[in-house]
Parts: C-alpha cells; sequence; structure tokens
C-alpha cells in the first residue's frame, strides 16, 4: 500500500489581497496550504473557507515563526510565500529614524525569520520562496524612501539565498505595481486619483490581486523548476515601458 504525502505551501500575509487570491488559486489547482494572518477572525473565515489549516500570529512579534512551526508539526512544506507588505509614503524631510526600522522589521527582516525557521523543511522537499518587492525600485518615485529602501533589501535577499540554497530551493520575487487592496485604499478610495494612476501605467488599468498571485502559483510549481534568482515585474508595464 502506497502512502500518500500530502505538502503545504506556507502563505504569510495570508488575507490580504494577494494572499487570499494565492490561497484560493492553490486549493483550486489541488494543492494544500497553510494560511498566516494575524487578526483571526479574518484568518480563520478564510482557512473554513478553504478547509486549510492556519496560524494566527502578527509577524512583528518576537518568535513568530515559532508558532507556525508549532501548528505545522511534522507537515511537509514545499512552498513559502510571504505576501506582506506595507505602503509608507513620505518625504524624507519628514521621516523619521522609527519608519525605517518598522518598514525593514516588516518588509525584510520578518521574512528572514519565516524563511529561517521553514528551510529545513524546504530544503528536504525541494521546495520553492516566493517575496514581494515593488515597482518603486526599478521606478523612482517621490515619497517612498521608506518602502523603497525596505523592498529594495528583499530584492537582494532574494538573489542571495538563491544562491545559498541553489539547487536545492528556488527563491523568486515579485515586483508588482499599486494594487487593489487594503494597504492601498487610502491612494485609491478618490476615483479621479485611482483613474490618474490607472492612467500612469501603459495597460491603463490598477493592478488587482490576481495578477501577482497568478505569478506567485506559478513560481511555487515545478512549471518554473528551472527559474530562481529573479525580480518579476508584475505592473502593467509601468517599470519599462514609456
Amino acid at each position: 500500500m502506497m502512502l500518500f504525502i500530502v505538502m503545504k505551501k506556507v502563505i504569510l500575509g495570508a488575507t490580504g489581497s494577494i494572499g487570499s487570491s494565492l490561497a484560493k488559486k492553490l486549493i483550486e489547482s489541488g494543492d494544500q496550504v497553510h494560511l498566516v494572518g494575524r487578526d483571526e477572525a479574518s484568518i480563520s473565515s478564510l482557512a473554513n473557507e478553504l478547509n486549510s489549516s492556519y496560524t494566527t500570529c502578527d509577524v512583528l512579534e518576537e518568535n513568530f515563526s515559532d508558532k507556525i512551526l508549532s501548528d505545522l508539526g511534522e507537515t511537509p512544506v514545499n512552498g513559502l510565500a510571504f505576501c506582506v507588505g506595507s505602503i509608507d509614503l513620505k518625504p524624507l524631510k519628514l521621516t523619521k529614524r522609527s519608519d525605517f526600522m518598522q518598514s525593514f522589521n516588516l518588509n525584510l527582516i520578518s521574512a528572514t525569520e519565516a524563511i529561517k525557521a521553514l528551510a529545513d523543511n524546504l530544503k528536504k522537499n525541494k521546495g520553492s520562496i516566493v517575496l514581494f518587492s515593488t515597482v518603486a525600485i526599478k521606478q523612482g518615485f517621490p515619497n517612498h524612501a521608506i518602502v523603497a529602501s525596505a523592498k529594495g533589501a528583499v530584492e537582494g535577499l532574494t538573489v542571495s539565498l538563491a544562491a545559498e540554497f541553489a539547487p536545492n530551493i528556488r527563491v523568486n520575487c515579485i515586483a508588482p505595481s499599486l494594487t487593489n487592496s487594503k494597504i492601498s485604499e487610502f491612494l485609491l478610495k478618490n476615483e479621479k486619483i485611482a483613474e490618474g494612476i490607472a492612467k500612469m501605467h501603459p495597460l491603463k488599468r490598477i493592478g488587482d490581486g490576481s495578477d501577482s498571485s497568478s505569478m506567485a502559483k506559478f513560481l511555487l510549481s515545478n512549471e518554473s523548476s528551472w527559474i530562481t534568482g529573479q525580480i518579476i515585474g508584475v505592473d502593467g508595464g509601468r517599470s519599462s515601458v514609456a
């Protein structure tokens, strides 16, 4: 009798626009997921909808990854998507040291902690890691010093770990442009402003969570088995097309 081993893909930031879309796409394709989010009501609701396991924790809390490991137990993991992000917009003269530290802690340090916790498991299962950056690295925008600095570090982490973990774990990064989500609501709630931002993109629309989640799903799959160390723009052409 053959034993069928069920592997899971872990999604941090699972209740966000991209994370929740990714979870649903993976379930639809027959994958199993373990969801991680900071709001118990939201993450448990999504987990119940998808019949998935989950962990409630805040990635800014010390030792948050221990909770994830405890909930996973002996479950084999072959994918990790770190869909946590922030949009911190201020001119440099109004920033504080704490603004940069919080953004780095959220976007970079928390990602490294999650990766360290799951690295051995991922290595055993030839896993894939997907991180998230921003179009604001390749295309400079005013008032983006905080988030661009932190996400730029994530891109550096991506290529460094791709080299360090090869050939056992693939590591790639998606760099979206502005996407409809809770964290971008303050920018997009004004219809005229949203329309203006959309027109700045060659494809003339704001991104949707499914745009980036489709790429993430591909990068977590065996269909991308010869892709690692890449920063892939999902940005409506904004980073490279005039």
